[in-house]
């Protein structure tokens, strides 16, 4: 089975109420899991959406809300740890961690960070993405550790995404505005598919040119389960 994630991430506006109503459709629609990112404000600092995208991050003040929220709908969530220091605040909530293609990049010339050696010592599935294939890092291949295939750019061009090496990942992580991408990502064969989801494109929140509504989303969930019908 494709396991499916739709990321909230920052379009949720730190608006408790809209956070559930999006969780409930992402539930309703087939998600397996819904994913959320925290960062510190001076890493956002220069953004013109500072104030909206700090109200958006995972924090100690909004982590049990978030939670009671995922526990009441029944539906997993996570997190992309962008700083080491938030990680013992996700630790008790999670099963898994998400790092970026940014703070992936130097895992691929075998170097560890401080965030990644956080990560590793909580024992727990870790997924990274990255723009080019990890099957030369010392971490490729391990149990706990899956990759997804990424293009940094928000959003990024058909042209811009190369499949060739898809095989080399377990995943792909969307950033493109027409379904089709992870839907092609899924009949080649991806067991983790990860999408920008949104509640209402006419709102223009943050990551909108990213992300599908919750029309496309249940239209690609509901190819990606017949894609999985036929594959062998």
């Amino acid at each position: 089975m494709v396991f499916i994630v739709a990321e909230i991430g920052v379009n949720w506006d730190g608006d408790f109420d809209l956070l559930r109503n999006m969780v409930d459709k992402a539930k309703n629609a087939g998600c397996d899991a819904v994913k959320f990112q925290a960062y510190k404000k001076e890493m956002v600092e220069k953004h013109p959406e500072c104030s909206r995208l700090v109200k958006s991050a995972i924090s100690k003040e909004n982590i049990n809300v978030i939670n009671d929220i995922c526990n009441e709908i029944r539906i997993e969530w996570f997190c992309t740890s962008m700083y080491k220091e938030i990680v013992d605040v996700l630790d008790p909530f999670v099963k898994r961690y998400k790092i970026r293609e940014f703070d992936g990049r130097e895992l691929l010339e075998n170097k560890k960070t401080g965030l990644f050696e956080k990560v590793l010592n909580t024992g727990k599935e870790i997924i990274i993405s990255s723009n080019r294939s990890p099957k030369s890092c010392e971490f490729y291949g391990k149990s706990n550790i899956k990759w997804l295939y990424c293009v940094p750019k928000y959003p990024c061009e058909l042209e811009e995404i190369d499949f060739s090496e898809l095989s080399d990942f377990d995943g792909y992580s969307n950033h493109h505005p027409h379904f089709i991408v992870p839907l092609t990502a899924a009949i080649l064969g991806s067991n983790i598919i990860e999408v920008h989801i949104t509640s209402d494109k006419s709102k223009d929140f943050i990551d909108d040119n990213v992300s599908f509504d919750f029309d496309e989303l249940k239209i690609l969930i509901d190819l990606i389960h017949k894609v999985e019908k036929i594959k062998k």
